[in-house]
């Protein structure tokens, strides 16, 4: 063997052993991302479910990993079975030593993302254990058997359908069942009203820590640079795949940035973070085979994309989705599925790789390919979201007709982190939680004893309204203490009725019931004062009883901690502006003599 030839055979030796090294690198990247999925769904949620959502994305890739070693791994990459699934096996076992421990973890990584998707959607009211099932069957069965069509062989493959890392076979698809399993359990309470001509009202839920939330987001975007070039096999395709994940991302957030500040008039935040993670999802099937032009696309049209998936959600389908997934994932996914067989180019590294594999048939409609790679791509698109649609519709139908998929009502206002797993809360004494929970100790078992009382029973409104002496109604001091949940229905009802100013402060109150013993790490946690909300209404024009009433249908539940209203005479009002007092403090006195 001449010199020429050890040199060479040096260098693919060499190279092997580095692209190997790289690739269990990519995969931890990919493993850390789970924890950017943890914090943007924590972030973009209220404090009462915190603890609930880490434990949901702690168990997606461990439940994960159990039901991929049983039987995903198997349908996913066992040896083909016309073109469908794999042949299911147990290879891990008995032939360990000739294992692909590689593409193991890599995949399996891949697949507790596709289920992790889903939680986001559909956080804050769906069971602990009914999400443990249906995570499961996506990591056992929906991904492993779609994945083996674009990765493992299987038909999809075998026409040169592209998708390098999942847009198509991970994020498309936990987005479509993220947008499923929202529509089946509901939307959260409070999210959608319907007044009396039967149109429906958004209400905005904010996320209670956007600073954990744009961590998550960047957690994520780095992530990314193991999610999309782990497969790279040449230093060039790998350093054009780092730029296309980053340039779509880039001009995504610019894009919505850019378009919420014209519409809404301030550039949107939480918006932006989103628009972020559309971005990197758009450009993770075609990351390999686009070049920069292909990747501003991506990124313009992602950008724009997501704020109408989440436009669309809330105001046409009126559906509930706290993190925006169904926008990010979903339709981003779609888009970028798509966009393969817009702007592949024979000019990104990548190309010449896929084609010799069989992993792309053409280049993209606009770079003079004609429409046979965007008929793949299509072809793709819909055979995979059909199976998705169909098999995770199936499941959640199971689960609820069985077990049931969405928490009582009552579990749901106190939080999930409380009635699910005993959790005071999340952060302990460093920022109160509890602002739902109406009573100490309250957990999930009180919730099926406590007996309502009918509300013309639970008070008797008698007339406050008694006239002064002068013939105007008197000034009384109305002062309501209730659930921080309640605060927009009382809002509401007090503007009804012509009411025309509230004071509202956030104060700490103790209930007197005793619940039961709520334990952290098996030591038992005391908790004396809890989060509420203090209304104080002066009124004179407005009769008390009528206050009192309105109150009373706002805030009813027949449950522990509805709240208290007090009501007290006024002696004097004064207006520091112009010096009025009395009822001319409180009512324009032409308005009285109108009225």
């Amino acid at each position: 063997m001449d010199a020429q030839a050890i040199i060479q055979e040096l260098t693919e030796h060499t190279d092997k052993t580095v692209f190997g090294v790289w690739f269990m690198i990519a995969v931890a990247l990919v493993f850390f991302m789970q924890a950017g999925f943890a914090m943007v769904e924590t972030g973009f949620t209220r404090a009462k479910n915190a603890g609930n959502i880490i434990m949901k994305n702690l168990m997606d890739f461990c439940i994960g990993t159990v039901m991929f070693i049983i039987i995903g791994f198997g349908l996913m990459f066992g040896e083909d079975m016309v073109g469908l699934i794999g042949q299911p096996g147990f290879d891990i076992f008995t032939s360990y030593s000739n294992f692909e421990w590689d593409q193991f973890v890599f995949n399996l990584v891949f697949c507790a993302t596709t289920a992790t998707i889903v939680s986001g959607a559909m956080a804050e009211r769906t069971k602990f254990l009914s999400y443990c099932i249906y995570s499961g069957i996506i990591s056992a069965l929906i991904y492993p058997v779609e994945a083996h069509w674009i990765w493992g062989g299987g038909w999809l493959a075998q026409m040169g359908f592209h998708d390098l890392s999942g847009s198509c076979a991970i994020h498309m698809v936990g987005g479509i069942c993220a947008l499923i399993g929202a529509k089946i359990v509901g939307a959260r309470i409070g999210k959608f009203q319907k007044n009396k001509k039967g149109e429906v009202k958004v209400n905005a839920i904010p996320g209670h820590n956007l600073t954990i939330g744009a961590l998550g987001v960047f957690i994520l975007w780095f992530g990314w640079y193991g999610f999309n070039p782990a497969a790279a096999s040449s230093v060039g395709q790998l350093d054009s795949i780092f730029l296309t994940t980053t340039v779509a991302p880039a001009v995504a957030t610019v894009t919505c940035m850019i378009f919420t500040w014209i519409k809404y008039g301030k550039p949107d935040v939480s918006m932006c973070l989103n628009a972020s993670l559309a971005g990197l999802v758009g450009i993770t099937a075609g990351c390999d085979v686009m070049d920069c032009f292909g990747s501003i696309a991506v990124g313009v049209v992602s950008g724009l994309l997501v704020c109408f998936g989440v436009w669309l959600l809330d105001y046409k389908l009126h559906i509930d989705d706290p993190v925006g997934a169904v926008a990010v994932h979903m339709m981003n996914g779609i888009w970028g599925t798509i966009a393969v067989g817009l702007f592949a180019t024979s000019s990104a590294p990548g190309y010449a790789i896929q084609l010799e594999s069989g992993g792309i048939k053409a280049e993209g409609l606009f770079y003079g390919g004609g429409f046979e790679q965007l008929g793949l791509q299509l072809l793709g698109f819909v055979s995979v979201a059909a199976w998705a649609a169909v098999a995770i519709t199936v499941t959640f139908l199971i689960i609820k007709k069985t077990i049931g998929l969405r928490a009582s009502e009552q579990e749901e206002v106190l939080g999930l982190d409380i009635t699910e797993h005993g959790l005071i809360s999340s952060y302990a004494d460093f920022a109160p939680a509890m602002g739902d929970i109406s009573m100490k100790g309250y957990t999930k078992d009180d919730a099926k004893s406590v007996v309502k009382v009918p509300v013309d029973e639970a008070v008797k409104v008698e007339n406050y309204s008694a006239p002064a002496p002068d013939g105007r109604p008197k000034m009384t001091n109305i002062v309501v203490v209730f659930k921080q949940q309640k605060l927009q229905q009382f809002i509401e009802a007090m503007e009804a009725i012509d009411v025309k100013g509230i004071t509202v402060t956030n104060v700490m109150g103790c209930g007197m019931q005793n619940g039961q013993r709520n334990y952290y790490r098996g030591t038992t946690v005391e908790m004396n004062l809890l989060p509420k909300v203090k209304a104080e209404i002066a009124v004179c024009a407005v009769p008390v009883d009528k206050v009192v009433s309105a109150a009373k249908a706002a805030l009813y539940t027949g449950n522990y901690g509805d709240g208290k209203m007090f009501i007290y005479d006024i002696e004097n009002v004064i207006k520091i502006r112009t010096g009025e007092e009395g009822y001319n403090a409180l009512h324009d006195s032409e308005e009285w003599e109108r009225s």
